[in-house]
């Protein structure tokens, strides 16, 4: 009996045949996510990244079940939701067990008292707001992949929501989870609602991409929806003044729900109108009627300090009527040669300008279009995120091209001393960079690693380890 059916028997003993699979297309399917690479190389056949057998888990007793054969056979496992990644983190880079936790799902618990919510970490997110708004709830949690994307996925790549200059990223939103370690040990981690007994250990699994653990089930914040909005659109005179008032509202302490400034290339698709020829923000406040308005009255006030002129809310309202559309993107990736790109990363407000006009320089010979918005704003620096779109002669072609493109931008980004990421986390396209961005904080990382995974098992290659 070869070693794969060998593992295939130790599996479908442990968490039953109907939940093991080694079929070709379900092993094909798998092997890719939403990786513009990963999307190429499905178009041309290629599977670089396959697994040898995939366990569809149920409960979290079958991932302790499923981790404690890879233990006892070192094989390793690379954890999978809803495939929502654009960066590669659930693909296999050593074969071994793909660990589909797309059905670990279920009935949410909503505690009105402590105002959180506990969830099955498989549960999709879009599904998740739906039903709490239902009942009169929301995290305030929107990612645009808001309906592709799964609760525990959040957690383990660290993500956030475009309303996150209010509300902050999924480690502002999470209260606890429960995680299952590479030996099947399971650890529930939380603070009720802040502790100080040692370090936040909570903090640890947020954004390990699975190498250190799986995380199963979460306890996140809600808030009852928001009483109140406000919204509106600037032109604004350029880059330079747009960053300004970015800065501007930051350093006054507020905490508008929604800040995104377009460069004039973005622009003309965020107001579809190509004859726009200035950069654009759009801004949001929210909450009790008269701190939204009083809020979004200094807002402007501060915008108009730097040359803005308001154009009224409804730019605003279209871009969130369309918000979760991936569709120019996904169109042009599945076409011969086509290929798109999303690259986010941040720096400081001393930072910031520079690496803006580094990026643009080095990536316009590499596409068609070079798009840039800045949305998420913090007091020390902001999010700057960069779409690419373009044509090659071929698949192959365009596959090259994304290689050299996620090259330039990452080799850029280390000269400026910019973050690799800020929200779409590294798997395998940023790997490669890992331990020149962390420098040495990363051998912190290889030793948590090597304490709580010392075989090395779990989604090996992300993270540079």
């Amino acid at each position: 009996m070869s070693e794969t059916a060998l593992l295939v028997q130790r599996l479908a003993e442990a968490v039953g045949p109907d939940a093991v699979s080694t079929d070709p297309a379900v092993l094909a399917a798998t092997s890719h996510d939403t990786w513009p690479v990963a999307t190429k190389w499905a178009r041309q056949g290629l599977h670089p990244h396959q697994a040898d057998v995939v366990v569809r888990v149920a409960d979290e007793a079958d991932v302790v079940a499923v981790l404690r054969v890879a233990e006892e056979t070192g094989i390793p496992v690379t954890t999978r939701a809803l495939g929502s990644s654009v960066t590669g983190q659930p693909l296999p880079t050593r074969g071994g067990i793909v660990l589909d936790v797309s059905s670990l799902t279920g009935p949410h618990e909503i505690d009105e008292i402590d105002m959180t919510v506990t969830v099955p970490a498989g549960v999709n997110g879009g599904e998740l707001e739906r039903a709490l708004q239902e009942a009169g709830w929301t995290t305030r949690f929107s990612p645009q992949s808001l309906y592709r994307s799964s609760v525990g996925g959040w957690l383990a790549t660290l993500a956030t929501g475009q309303f996150s200059s209010r509300y902050g990223g999924v480690e502002d939103l999470v209260v606890g989870y429960r995680v299952v370690l590479a030996d099947g040990a399971v650890a529930e981690l939380t603070a009720a609602p802040r502790a100080a007994m040692g370090p936040d250990l909570r903090r640890i699994f947020l954004g390990s991409e699975g190498t250190l653990g799986v995380i199963t089930r979460a306890t996140l914040k809600i808030m009852p929806i928001p009483a109140a909005r406000e919204l509106a659109a600037f032109r604004v005179p350029d880059v330079v003044s747009g960053l300004a008032i970015l800065r501007a509202q930051a350093a006054r302490g507020l905490r508008p729900a929604l800040l995104r400034l377009y460069d004039v290339d973005e622009a003309r698709h965020a107001m579809a109108d190509a004859d726009v020829s200035s950069p654009v923000l759009f801004t949001g406040t929210e909450g009790e009627p008269a701190i939204a308005a009083a809020e979004m009255a200094v807002l402007t006030a501060i915008a108009e300090e730097y040359g803005a002129v308001a154009i009224g809310p409804e730019p605003v309202e279209a871009w969130l009527d369309r918000r979760f559309d991936f569709s120019t993107v996904e169109r042009l990736l599945d076409t011969a040669g086509g290929y798109a790109e999303t690259i986010e990363v941040a720096h400081t407000w001393r930072h910031i300008e520079a690496l803006y006009t580094a990026l643009r320089k080095v990536l316009e010979p590499l596409a068609d279009e070079v798009l840039v918005h800045f949305s998420h704003v913090y007091t020390q620096g902001t999010s700057m995120y960069v779409i690419l779109l373009g044509r090659a002669d071929d698949d192959a072609a365009a596959t090259a091209r994304l290689t050299e493109i996620w090259a330039t931008a990452m080799q850029t980004c280390l000269d400026h001393g910019a973050e690799l990421s800020h929200h779409h986390g590294g798997g395998l396209a940023r790997s490669p960079y890992s331990r020149r961005s962390l420098g040495s904080a990363h051998r912190v990382l290889r030793r948590l690693k090597h304490a709580l995974d010392p075989d090395g098992l779990l989604n090996p290659g992300k993270l540079g380890l």
